[in-house]
């Protein structure tokens, strides 16, 4: 197979390319997002499943919270989602997605306009990003994920969930900052960062530690790299 044969994904594959910058999107309102100005656009809904966890790992780490994300079929890392159907409500897309992907049961839990956390428009894609956030209990979000192997697109859009751990080790990089250090689809690992203040499990200041950590480490390791 050649590098360029994508087949029946050709359509679609532009919307999922590496290429992005944080300043390739946006900030919108939900209804910005719906007007005519984009519904000639692409849109996409992803949704964060977050539950409260007060352990504290070890005695030293406090866990503050589970949340799930996933290992993609294309090797990075992001939240369960994928686009909006034509004539499909983004909310409605969201639903449908954590069917497929990690096997959702809606009769238990289902996210609702009210989920609705931040909107994007990114220009050079045409793509407008719905970021949903649905909060469970720990225990709801333990059957969640097991729930996951089940899913129709387990093995195929999704190949795996994780949980990001959301603390910092004592070398002030292991935890939060080293697993930033991923590369993740599109926005998603600003939409991580965001959704932590969203449900308030870490203050503005407690994410700019950890992206000043991540990015002082890659700096150094870019340096000894440079020096071999």
């Amino acid at each position: 197979m050649s590098e360029g044969n994508w087949g029946h994904l050709a359509s679609d594959e532009k919307y999922g390319r590496l290429v992005d910058q944080v300043d390739d999107f946006k900030l919108i309102t939900y209804d910005e997002a719906a007007s005519e100005s984009h519904a000639a656009h692409k849109h996409a809904s992803h949704t964060m499943i977050l539950a409260r966890d007060l352990r504290v790992l070890w005695d030293l780490y406090p866990a503050r919270a589970a949340i799930l994300m996933q290992m993609r079929f294309d090797g990075v890392i992001g939240f369960p989602g994928g686009l909006v159907d034509p004539g499909e409500d983004p909310v409605v897309a969201a639903n449908r997605e954590m069917v497929e992907e990690i096997g959702l049961d809606l009769q238990k839990h289902s996210i609702t306009k009210e989920n609705h956390i931040v909107s994007y428009f990114n220009a050079k894609k045409n793509l407008v990003l719905h970021f949903f956030g649905l909060e469970v209990t720990l225990e709801e979000f333990c059957a969640i994920e097991q729930r996951n192997l089940k899913a129709p697109d387990y093995g195929v859009e999704t190949l795996g969930i994780l949980r990001p751990p959301l603390y910092t080790m004592g070398d002030n990089y292991r935890g939060l900052p080293a697993f930033l250090s991923n590369t993740f689809v599109g926005n998603a690992r600003d939409e991580l960062l965001l959704g932590l203040q969203h449900f308030k499990t870490h203050s503005a200041e407690e994410i700019q530690a950890a992206l000043t950590a991540q990015e002082k480490h890659a700096a150094e390791h870019q340096g000894c790299q440079g020096k071999s």
